[in-house]
C-alpha cells in the first residue's frame, strides 16, 4: 500500500519526458500554462528509453501516405519551436533511399523500396532525383557500390538533434509555467466520475487529462484500462572517430538508408566528431526492465562488413555503441489515440522511428487533451486498428 495525499488538481498530466512527452508538455503548457505537470521516471535527458542520442533523421521521403501527410507538419512544428527558443533542432543535409535491388529480390518490403517511396513522393508532391549506382557515386564518391543499387535523392532530408530537441521543449514548457518532475514513476491510473488519479510514490494527483508518453512502459502505466500488443526490441547504434571528417560533413555527405540483405541507416559528423551507423530493427526482444545496456557483437561486425564493403572512409575506431528501445505494434505504425471507454487518456507510440514527427504529435497529443480532436490526420494511428484489436493479427516488421 502507498501511504498518499491528495495534492491540488492538475488540469493535465504527461507521463514520460523523452521525444513525445516533452514536445506534448511543452504544446499543452502553451495553452495550459502552470496547470500542466510532467512526470518522468528516470532523469531528464536518461539513456533507458528511445530518445536520447544526438541525432535522428528527419525527411519528406516516405514510403506510406499515413506519414507523408504528416511531414510538412513535422518540418512546420520543428520550426516553430526553433524559432521561439533560438535552438537549432533541424540540419538538412540532404538525403539518400539506396536499394540494392538484387539483394532485396523476392522480399516482403511492404512497399519499404524505391518503387514506394517514388510513388508516395509523386502523391505528396516531394521533389526527388532518382539515381542509379553510378549516379550515386559520381555525386557521393565516398560510397563503392557493386552497381545493383538505385537510389532516391530527397533534399530536405535532415538530423533532428534528439537530446537538445527535449532539453528545448522542457526548457519552454517550463517557462510557459509547468511543472517537470523527474524520478517520479507511475504506479496506476484510476479514473473517477470528473477525473483521472494519477498514482505516485506517497501522492496522488487529480488530473482532467492524463497523456501517456511511457514507450516500452505504456502498458505498465495503463494496466486496467487498455492493453497495446507491443514489442520491445533493443537496438544499438555506434559512433566511428573516422579520419575523414572533411569528406563525412554534413555540408558534404548526406543522411543515408540501405536497403540491402540487411538494412541500415547512417549519419555524417554530427553531435560527435564521428560519424554514426546503425542496422535497422532486429535487436533482441526485452522488456523495459529486462534490457542490457551491452551491445551485440555480431551487429557490430555485421555493420563493420558493410562499411568495408560500401563506405569504407566511413569508419574509423569505434568511439562507443549505444543501446535504445524500439516499443513496436506489430504495424509498425503509430499509436495516437484516446483510450476506448476513457477520453480523459490519450496515449502516444512512436514504434521505434516517431522522433522525426516528435513535436508535431507532441502538438497532436496536446490537442487530443485539450480539445478532443486534431486538424492533422491521424486515423490510421487508432487503438481502434485491426493490427491492435484482432489478436490472429502477425506481426508486419518488413525489411
Amino acid at each position: 500500500m502507498h501511504s498518499s495525499r491528495t495534492r491540488p488538481d492538475r488540469r493535465l498530466v504527461v507521463i514520460g519526458c523523452g521525444g513525445l512527452g516533452s514536445a506534448a508538455a511543452y504544446w499543452l503548457s502553451r495553452a495550459a500554462g502552470g496547470r500542466v505537470l510532467a512526470l518522468e521516471r528516470h532523469g531528464l535527458g536518461h539513456d533507458h528509453g528511445a530518445s536520447q542520442d544526438h541525432s535522428r533523421i528527419i525527411r519528406y521521403a516516405q514510403h506510406q501516405d499515413a506519414y507523408a501527410a504528416l511531414a510538412p507538419a513535422a518540418y512546420a512544428a520543428w520550426r516553430d519551436v526553433e524559432r521561439v527558443s533560438a535552438q537549432t533542432l533541424v540540419t538538412e543535409t540532404g538525403g539518400l533511399v539506396i536499394e540494392d535491388v538484387d539483394a532485396r529480390s523476392g522480399l516482403d518490403t511492404g512497399g519499404r523500396n524505391l518503387g514506394g517511396y517514388a510513388a508516395v513522393a509523386d502523391r505528396h508532391g516531394v521533389d526527388f532525383d532518382l539515381l542509379d549506382a553510378r549516379g550515386i557515386e559520381a555525386r557521393w564518391p565516398q560510397f563503392r557500390l557493386a552497381g545493383t543499387e538505385q537510389a532516391m535523392y530527397q533534399r530536405r532530408t535532415g538530423i533532428v538533434d534528439a537530446a537538445r530537441a527535449n532539453a528545448t521543449h522542457v526548457a519552454l514548457a517550463r517557462g510557459h509555467g509547468a511543472e517537470i518532475r523527474e524520478h517520479s514513476p507511475v504506479r496506476a491510473l484510476h479514473p473517477t466520475r470528473d477525473g483521472v488519479e494519477v498514482v505516485l510514490d506517497g501522492e496522488v494527483v487529480r488530473a482532467e487529462h492524463v497523456v501517456v508518453t511511457a514507450d516500452a512502459r505504456t502498458n505498465e502505466v495503463l494496466d486496467g484500462l487498455v492493453e497495446i500488443p507491443l514489442t520491445v526490441l533493443q537496438e544499438q547504434v555506434t559512433y566511428y572517430a573516422t579520419p575523414n571528417l572533411l569528406d563525412f560533413s554534413p555540408a558534404r555527405f548526406p543522411v543515408f538508408m540501405w536497403h540491402g540483405a540487411d538494412n541500415f541507416y547512417g549519419f555524417p559528423v554530427y553531435g560527435e566528431v564521428a560519424t554514426k551507423l546503425g542496422q535497422h530493427m532486429g535487436g533482441n526482444e526485452v522488456t523495459a526492465d529486462s534490457r542490457t545496456f551491452e551491445p551485440d557483437p555480431l551487429r557490430q561486425k555485421r555493420q563493420e562488413a558493410f562499411l568495408a564493403e560500401h563506405l569504407p572512409g566511413f569508419g574509423g575506431p569505434e568511439l562507443y555503441t549505444k543501446t535504445c528501445l524500439y516499443t513496436i505494434p506489430p504495424d509498425q505504425h503509430y499509436v495516437i489515440d484516446t483510450v476506448p471507454g476513457e477520453p480523459r487518456v490519450s496515449v502516444g507510440v512512436g514504434a521505434g522511428h516517431a522522433f522525426k514527427f516528435a513535436s508535431l504529435i507532441g502538438k497532436i497529443l496536446a490537442d487530443l487533451a485539450t480539445t478532443g480532436g486534431t486538424r492533422h490526420p491521424i486515423g490510421a494511428f487508432g487503438l481502434d486498428r485491426p493490427a491492435l484489436t484482432d489478436p490472429t493479427w502477425g506481426r508486419t516488421f518488413h525489411v
